[in-house]
């Protein structure tokens, strides 16, 4: 059974450094094509090395355009690609313009989509991610929805039971397998000076926040008030729109380059408090048990900020952000474990197997699991004793 993975983000790759393992494990061909969509080389080439993911099959080269541009041109390159392999699957991830972009290509080709990390709302049609997830669950035979909430989202949204998965995230998978490799191979703590827990970690990329003066002013006060160290690995873009708005930096905030995956979990993991706009960010400083200042009105894992993980701090107000950063400080949620125990990869793998290639899906009664009877089933202990966080659930 032949699979075209598409990636274009750092998120992206992070997710599918599991998910390609677990499908060759599974003894499925799985061809990568990467858009090119992160061109820098710290936000896309380290992450195949050190994750040891396959070099792509495909780069396709396309970054720097408007949303449409990149959409557009993307759509009809991954389609010349789907064209000459005709796979049983496209897979997609997440929510960025290379998802949308390999779904569309996908559809138009009248191939079956599989949707990575499915489900998800923020509710907020200003964002481009949130149009992009919408149109790709739509567009998607097969749905793997990282939490119960994202079953029930897909649910009201009138697809059919039958089609969603519940898996798992396969970022926790990520944080599992690669949390101890960070600690043995990282030396960027010491590289930069950094005490364990004498440190703020910040992340800004997403357009709401980048592309407004005032919400970017707001989060630069923010962090210049909070008066810890605020280490910010700056995204291109994030750094080309604050030297166009004339935004400067506190003396306080450390800008330094991106960095590659196992750096920036050694970096959230030792953190005294991380304030992101990301939503894969959100989820790892969960996974380190680190509290978290979401820099939105909104978020997409909402069950973190009911357990008291994360805390919402729309980018409005910079006092009221470095308020929010300081009530963080020793923090702790409560004892929630909604994302799995760790195997929402195999779970995909074993999913698309079961289907089988184009016209030979297995019957469903024949199958030990099928798509449908995993959200059946749900997931044995939505809780677990102790405080949460990663180290109690290896």
């Amino acid at each position: 059974m032949r699979i075209v993975t598409v990636l274009g983000a750092r998120p992206q790759f992070i997710k599918a450094s599991v998910v390609s393992c677990a499908l060759s494990r599974a003894g499925l061909s799985e061809t990568i094509v990467h858009t090119g969509q992160h061109f820098d080389a710290n936000m896309s080439a380290v992450f195949f090395d050190e994750l040891e993911i396959p070099a792509p099959n495909h780069h396709l080269g396309i970054g720097g355009g408007t949303h449409g541009q990149n959409t557009g041109r993307m759509i009809e390159a991954i389609e010349a690609v789907l064209d000459g392999v005709m796979p049983d699957w496209v897979m997609v991830y997440g929510d960025t313009d290379s998802t949308l972009a390999g779904a569309i290509a996908a559809s138009k080709l009248k191939l079956r989509v599989a949707h990575v990390e499915a489900g998800l709302r923020s509710f907020n049609r200003d964002m481009p991610e949130e149009i992009n997830r919408v149109l790709t669950d739509h567009a998607s035979t097969l749905l793997f929805a990282p939490t119960d909430g994202a079953v029930r989202q897909l649910k009201l949204e009138g697809i059919e039971e039958a089609q969603v998965c519940w898996v798992g995230d396969v970022m926790y998978d990520a944080s599992l397998r690669y949390g101890e490799k960070a600690e043995r191979v990282s030396g960027v703590l010491d590289a930069l000076g950094l005490e364990r827990k004498g440190y703020v970690l910040s992340t800004v990329h997403r357009a709401e926040n980048t592309d407004s003066p005032r919400r970017l002013s707001c989060i630069v006060e923010g962090l210049g008030e909070c008066r810890d160290v605020v280490v910010l690995p700056l995204h291109p873009r994030t750094l080309g729109r604050m030297r166009s708005f004339g935004v400067n930096l506190p003396s306080n905030v450390r800008v330094i380059e991106p960095v590659g995956y196992l750096d920036m979990v050694m970096l959230e993991k030792n953190a005294r408090v991380i304030a992101t706009d990301s939503g894969g960010v959100q989820k790892e400083a969960f996974f380190y048990r680190v509290p978290c200042v979401t820099l939105r009105a909104e978020t997409e894992w909402i069950e973190l900020v009911e357990a008291g993980w994360n805390t919402l701090s729309p980018p409005e107000d910079g006092h009221g952000i470095s308020e929010s950063i300081k009530r963080a400080v020793g923090v702790e949620g409560m004892p929630i474990r909604p994302y799995g125990n760790g195997d929402a990869s195999e779970r995909i793998a074993s999913c698309l197997k079961n289907w089988g290639p184009v016209g030979t899906r297995v019957a469903a009664q024949s199958l030990q699991e099928t798509p449908g009877s995993l959200v059946r089933a749900g997931r044995p202990g939505l809780t677990v004793p102790g405080r949460g966080g990663i180290d109690e659930r290896r």
